[in-house]
């Protein structure tokens, strides 16, 4: 009889890649491999959308996505399709890379929709950006534990998360994230407090400034959330106890400050 707690037969582990770019508002390159695919659905009167999405379902230990995205001219949102999910993972953990590109004068808004992180999951995701000067860029990055409607809680993670991104070549934003078992507590002073929902939105633009006000006008009063602006850019922090009022609050953020509709595959 078969028994997986005793087989050496190496377990299976997802491997994709998808690439698209896009100038003059049309696609020019597109690759796809492995689980990792890119959609581009029809859109009037609005910006290019391109959807990433991970045919395997999740993430798990071992397994290998990457996704770029680069936006020569014009404008686009990128997003995923659904919530990504990290699974329990066993050995060396899943990683996920993507690469954004921004030429000069494009705009990019990239908007995923949230990572749910389960029990057990070990994840490794990277993102890095390369954008012009005078490019305009918005990064939004939401991480889920469990799924609260299941009753689901979590207690072991391993997590890295950093973001890195170079503007006209120098850096202007480097930020990273660790989550450990020890952080999911409320006693925890550096991690969560508590909270199953974080959200960091970013803008990067010669007028972030400019859409301070704006953007304080439009953050909730049920969640922790407060923003800040320096130096071309505009930060939003949000803390929630579940994530269904993050979403909403991220969502009229976003709309706020991009003065523009969500991609279509968002459901609110």
């Amino acid at each position: 009889m078969f028994d997986a707690a005793t087989t050496t037969t190496p377990l299976q582990r997802v491997r994709g890649r998808a690439m698209a770019r896009l100038s003059g508002g049309r696609l020019r390159d597109l690759h796809q491999s492995g689980s990792a695919k890119c959609l581009l659905p029809r859109v009037f009167g609005r910006a290019p959308e391109v959807v990433f999405l991970n045919t395997a379902g999740g993430v798990t230990g071992g397994d290998h996505l990457e996704y770029s995205l680069r936006i020569e001219d014009g404008a686009a949102l990128g997003t995923t399709q659904t919530a990504e999910r990290a699974y329990r993972a066993t050995g060396a953990p899943g990683r996920v890379e993507t690469r954004l590109s921004v030429g000069p004068g494009a705009t990019l808004h990239w908007v995923p929709q949230e990572l749910i992180l389960f029990d057990g999951a070990a994840l490794d995701r990277r993102l890095s950006v390369e954008m012009a000067e005078d490019a305009e860029l918005i990064l939004l990055e939401t991480l889920v534990l469990g799924r609260a409607a299941m009753g689901e809680r979590v207690q072991n993670l391993r997590l890295t998360d950093r973001r890195d991104v170079m503007r006209g070549g120098k850096r202007a934003m480097i930020e990273a994230i660790r989550l450990t078992d020890a952080d999911l507590t409320s006693a925890s002073p550096a991690g969560l407090n508590g909270a199953t929902a974080t959200a960091s939105l970013t803008l990067i633009a010669p007028d972030a400034e400019d859409r301070l006000a704006r953007l304080r006008t439009a953050l909730p009063r049920d969640i922790r959330a407060a923003a800040s602006a320096w130096d071309g850019r505009l930060t939003a922090r949000f803390l929630a106890p579940r994530a269904y009022p993050l979403r909403k609050a991220v969502a009229r953020a976003v709309e706020c400050i991009t003065n523009a509709p969500l991609p279509r595959v968002w459901q609110i």
